[in-house]
């Protein structure tokens, strides 16, 4: 089935409200996870709870295991009770937690408060993700998924900011009070966000899902995969059945090595740029300069992916990103280091969405945050590990050899989504639907 160039005008006014809604709140998850990396230099500086650069590794990776464990079970649980009650509750939990990390007392409690905040931060981003992709345009699925990803970048850069005017005369614990404010959107997020059509269809709440169309002029899915819906380790085990096991693999691998690039760096960049010389104000504009490239990487990659595929895309990008992250070790002139590191964020951050992308358009509806979410989940074993690494290089004395080790995880990840790219080359069926993901014309 051929897909249209043009977007229906049917349920564009839900759609509209649908990613607003979302994009909001990845644009909190995207402060949350930012905000650690970017007043880290200044709880190193002061000695805040005594935490050493090694200490501050495991602290990364306190909260990128609470979003392995969030990743792993938000879709999961998500296709069963629903996106929206899951997203309010992720929403909830990790400005709670930002709260607790801002009165921690101990290392020990900031840690609980990272590992807590980090459970709601894994579970929103696969959610927000298949809600979005729920009611994408189907030609402009990619560059819909990349719009939200802006977002989560828009979040960095105000993490940067809040560092910048937040800390220096209110302490780093003002920081974290900033990322409770997104509590106050919860409500908002209950009461405006609608349930995904094709799940309230899937769970047998048509009457509910035809008057959610009704209201917004969308057109109502059909009703299918009732059965997959209905047993717990379903929608799990759709991922290995036939052949789908070697693409599910394919897909998990490289987004382990996606995502220990992406929270290595997002963990460690000012940090490491501060290692090489650089004031505490320009390591904080690396910040900036690596999350515009991440929104305008977002834009271009999901036209491109709509055009060309997104593992394709995926591939290359990440091919660029190992290129760039590379460089970054070598000592330049500062507005060379600039280019390069605003370079390294457009192409790093959108190669590891456009994998999210791939997996989303190529799931059916019920089985979406399922697929996305164990994708992401597995990825987590990296995000998980990249901060870890950085710690330890640096503790030995040996930043320039984090550049080289995260350039290493963009190349495999290169080869994972290329193998994947080369096999989706052709359309496949999956459910009952056909499967494009890489487009044709």
């Amino acid at each position: 089935m051929s897909s249209s160039s043009a977007p229906p005008a049917r349920g564009s006014r839900l759609a509209l409200l649908v990613v607003g809604l979302c994009w909001l709140a990845v644009l909190f998850d995207g402060l949350d996870m930012f905000i650690y990396g970017s007043v880290l230099p200044h709880m190193l500086e002061e000695k805040a709870l005594g935490i050493t650069s090694a200490q501050a590794g495991d602290l990364g990776s306190y909260a990128t295991f609470g979003m392995l464990v969030g990743a792993l079970t938000a879709g999961t649980v998500a296709d069963r009770i629903g996106r929206k009650k899951l997203m309010v509750s992720c929403v909830a939990l990790f400005s709670l937690a930002s709260g607790l990390c801002a009165v921690s007392s101990s290392v020990a409690v900031f840690g609980l408060g990272r590992t807590l905040a980090g459970l709601g931060l894994g579970g929103l981003l696969p959610t927000a993700i298949s809600m979005v992709s729920d009611y994408a345009p189907r030609a402009r699925a990619a560059l819909t998924i990349g719009l939200l990803m802006t977002a989560h970048h828009a979040g960095g850069i105000l993490s940067a900011y809040v560092a910048l005017w937040i800390v220096e005369p209110l302490g780093w614990r003002a920081a974290f009070w900033v990322c409770v404010v997104p509590l106050l959107f919860v409500p908002v997020l209950a009461r405006f966000l609608p349930e995904s059509l094709s799940f309230l269809v899937a769970r047998g709440r048509t009457e509910e899902a035809r008057a959610l169309a009704a209201r917004y002029d969308a057109e109502l899915p059909a009703a299918k995969d009732r059965t997959a819906a209905g047993a717990p380790w379903a929608n799990l085990l759709n991922l290995f059945r036939g052949g789908e096991w070697v693409q599910t693999l394919l897909y998990w691998l490289a987004s382990f090595g996606g995502l220990l690039l992406v929270y290595g760096v997002a963990t460690w960049l000012p940090t490491l740029m501060r290692s090489e010389g650089y004031e505490l104000g320009s390591a904080l504009t690396f910040v900036v300069l690596f999350n515009l490239g991440g929104i305008v990487g977002m834009l271009i990659a999901g036209r491109a992916s709509d055009r060309f595929g997104a593992p394709r895309i995926s591939a290359i990008w990440f091919a660029l990103t190992a290129g760039g992250v590379f460089l970054l070790s070598v000592h330049m002139p500062l507005a060379l280091t600039f280019v390069v590191v605003f370079l390294t964020g457009v192409f790093l951050n959108s190669a590891q969405t456009m994998i999210y992308a791939t997996v989303s358009i190529g799931s059916a509806p019920a089985n979406r945050a399922t697929a996305v979410g164990w994708t992401s989940g597995m990825g987590r074993f990296g995000a998980v590990f990249g901060p870890w690494l950085g710690g330890q290089l640096l503790a030995a004395d040996k930043g320039d050899w984090g550049f080289t080790a995260f350039a290493l995880a963009g190349t495999a990840s290169m080869v994972f989504i290329g193998i994947a790219a080369l096999r989706t080359a052709r359309p496949e069926r999956r459910d009952g639907e056909p499967r494009q993901l890489v487009a044709t014309g």
